[in-house]
């Protein structure tokens, strides 16, 4: 199929299923600069991410983790929303989106204008103080880290998923941790790692505006996270259809009623046009 067939299909569908629930991955933020977990065949890069339980009982564990987010960071923080964020608004905006869960933690999608977003996994640009629950922003924690750790703020490492760095050859235990300032707790990003499980009024939430809606459009997600799969599987149980937008192949690949190969930046603003 030729991408302008694509496209009509695309356009065809949404305006048969007015109401979407629009579910995000990964690919929707890549060409923001923000590497996805898994290549196009759903597969890990660069070995698998930190694990929850990990860093919550393991020290070491916890320096690596903020060894990497502290040169990661300030690029993470400076993505933009890039023109598949930009088009989703605006489908919002003329009404054809019921409610947008994305499993990115990044915000971008609120920053491009739109307004039904449920956060999945959580946001990067928050910290979570584990004993007293005290939340303060990542920026905030970053000068913190800098300020402790001047020997690892002027390393240069290449990017990765979520705000991570691939730094190698590097002594993470001589990271100085930064503690909650509050009652001196663990602080942990407030997204769910890998190995956590999403809060169930969160899920539930989601699981309400997929019944209110008359298709799932699937974009940028391979789905293979389960947290995200879920909702097709729901969906399949409804009889509500499924589409999807993505370069690779998905979990969800043998329910959809259409698939649209190609990246989302190049799908979404013609789809945008054509409506």
């Amino acid at each position: 199929m030729n991408q302008s067939d694509s496209l009509n299909r695309l356009a065809l569908f949404v305006r048969e299923h007015p109401r979407l629930f629009v579910l995000t991955g990964a690919g929707v933020s890549t060409e923001s600069g923000i590497p996805g977990y898994r290549d196009e065949n759903g597969t890990w890069r660069g070995g698998q991410p930190i694990q929850g339980p990990a860093f919550i009982r393991d020290e070491q564990t916890r320096k690596r983790y903020w060894a990497r987010s502290l040169i990661g960071w300030p690029h993470f923080s400076r993505a933009e929303p890039n023109a598949a964020h930009r088009a989703l608004a605006g489908l919002e905006e003329l009404g054809h989106v019921c409610h947008l869960v994305t499993q990115n933690v990044d915000g971008l999608h609120q920053r491009a204008g739109s307004r039904r977003v449920t956060d999945l996994h959580g946001r990067l640009d928050r910290v979570v103080c584990l004993a007293c629950r005290k939340i303060v922003s990542r920026s905030e924690l970053q000068c913190r880290l800098e300020a402790r750790n001047q020997e690892f703020a002027h390393l240069e490492a290449e990017r990765a998923a979520d705000g991570d760095a691939l730094l190698e050859s590097v002594d993470f235990l001589r990271l100085e941790l930064v503690d909650c300032d509050e009652c001196g707790g663990i602080l942990k990003p407030d997204v769910i790692f890998f190995g956590e499980t999403v809060p169930v009024d969160r899920v539930r939430f989601s699981m309400e505006r997929l019944r209110l809606s008359d298709a799932v459009l699937v974009v940028g997600s391979s789905l293979m996270v389960y947290s995200g799969f879920r909702f097709c599987r729901e969906a399949k149980r409804l009889g509500i259809a499924i589409g999807a937008v993505n370069l690779g192949r998905t979990r969800a690949d043998e329910m959809l009623d259409l698939k649209v190969t190609e990246t989302c930046t190049a799908a979404l603003p013609r789809l945008l046009d054509e409506l």
